[in-house]
């Protein structure tokens, strides 16, 4: 059986064939259009670019937005035109393809634990580190949403009360401490006291690239990075006590910069440090296209067994 993983994202839509075993067989890429009667056409569009090529059994949407209970709509994604749209309606009408919907942490966390970084595992977590953070939970091979289907939204944590303003509307969330967005801000604030190359307004791939080269800046802030995602992950342990914990997202790609010092923070952070299994905390395998095969993968088994969704 052969099923499409669509990758919604405020840049771009993103569209591949995937099989049981999470191969990718055929890509396909359009840019993201602003409204939403237009971001449906694209989508429906980029999937039949798919469908004349291959037979398709079901199509799985992942989506950076909170999707409902029922994977049907969307009520609110902040990079994309959809307020409470009933997306999977649409496009299975418009495709004659069951159509279901997963939050893109989610569906990374499927690919994930399925297909690579976490499989086997019994309770498996991903953090997402990009822009900001995005977390996701698999128990029993179940993705866990809470009770209205956003949960957890790791990266709101409070790490540091009075810290720095989210647009959340909070202050001290672990991804204004942890993430790209995060990594330019502590490097800017560094850089005022040590030498460095980075320019005066750096971006976070500035400082990935800067750590690189050596720059003593960027490879301060890299540290501060992974100082503050072992602190989150001692959280996340706390609370939910993962076997494996996987890092993606765009900021994973320097996770040699700055992986061991988050193990070694988490390991002393977490309740019952030294006493305690500690879960194994790994670097994505599938990457850029996890959210594709793992919404390949739970378009699958949408197909299989009807409404209910892993």
């Amino acid at each position: 059986m052969l099923t499409i993983g669509v990758d919604v994202g405020g840049t771009s839509v993103r569209a591949a064939v995937a099989d049981e075993h999470g191969q990718v067989l055929q890509t396909h890429r359009v840019p993201t259009p602003k409204s939403g009667a237009e971001l449906n056409t694209a989508i429906a569009d980029t999937v039949r670019v798919l469908t004349d090529c291959y037979p398709i059994d079901g199509v799985g949407l992942a989506v950076a937005g909170f999707v409902s209970e029922d994977r049907r709509m969307v009520r609110f994604a902040p990079h994309l035109p959809w307020r409470h749209v009933a997306v999977a309606d649409e496009l299975s009408h418009r495709l004659g393809l069951p159509v279901v919907l997963e939050h893109d942490a989610n569906a990374a966390a499927v690919a994930e634990q399925r297909f690579g970084a976490a499989v086997g595992s019994r309770v498996a977590a991903l953090v997402a580190i990009g822009t900001g953070i995005g977390g996701a939970l698999v128990i029993d091979g179940e993705v866990f949403r809470g009770a209205f289907g956003v949960a957890p939204e790791l990266g709101h944590l409070r790490l540091m009360p009075g810290g720095r303003d989210c647009p959340c509307g909070k202050r001290g969330c672990w991804e204004r401490y942890c993430s790209g967005t995060a990594l330019a801000a502590t490097a800017a604030e560094l850089a005022g006291t040590t030498s460095t190359t980075l320019p005066a307004d750096p971006s976070g791939v500035d400082v990935a690239r800067a750590a690189d080269a050596g720059d003593e800046v960027a490879l301060r802030a890299m540290d501060d990075l992974g100082r503050w995602l072992g602190e989150g992950l001692a959280l996340v342990a706390d609370v939910y006590d993962p076997e494996v914990v996987v890092i993606s997202g765009g900021v994973s790609d320097s996770a040699h910069l700055f992986i061991e010092q988050a193990r070694l923070h988490y390991a002393e952070a977490v309740t019952g440090a030294g006493h305690r299994p500690l879960a194994r905390v790994r670097v994505a395998h599938h990457g850029d296209p996890a959210a594709m095969i793992g919404a390949a993968a739970i378009a699958r088994q949408h197909v299989l067994t009807g409404p209910r969704v892993p």
